[in-house]
C-alpha cells in the first residue's frame, strides 16, 4: 500500500484542514464526496489525517486534492 508519511514534522493533515475549512466543506461533507470518488475513507480516519495521527494513502490525497479543488504543492507544502 502506497502511503505518504503524515506526522508532527509534516504539514499533510494541517494543510488539508485549512484548506478545507478555507472551502468551508465539514469532515462529513468532504468523506462523502471522497466515497461518491471511490475513495476508501472515514470520518474518523480523515479527523485523523488532519491531527497528523495517520498517514495518507495515495488514493486518498488523489480524492482529497480533487474533492477541494486544489493542488497537490498546495496539500503537500
Amino acid at each position: 500500500m502506497d502511503v505518504i508519511k503524515n506526522d508532527r514534522g509534516a504539514n499533510i493533515g494541517a494543510n488539508i484542514r485549512r484548506i478545507r475549512l478555507e472551502s468551508n466543506i465539514g469532515q462529513t461533507d468532504l468523506v462523502r464526496i471522497m466515497q461518491l470518488m471511490g475513495a476508501d475513507i472515514t470520518r474518523e480516519a480523515l479527523v485523523k489525517i488532519e491531527k497528523g495521527k495517520q498517514h495518507v494513502k495515495v488514493s486518498q490525497l488523489k480524492a482529497i486534492k480533487t474533492a477541494l479543488g486544489t493542488t497537490y504543492e498546495d496539500l503537500l507544502e
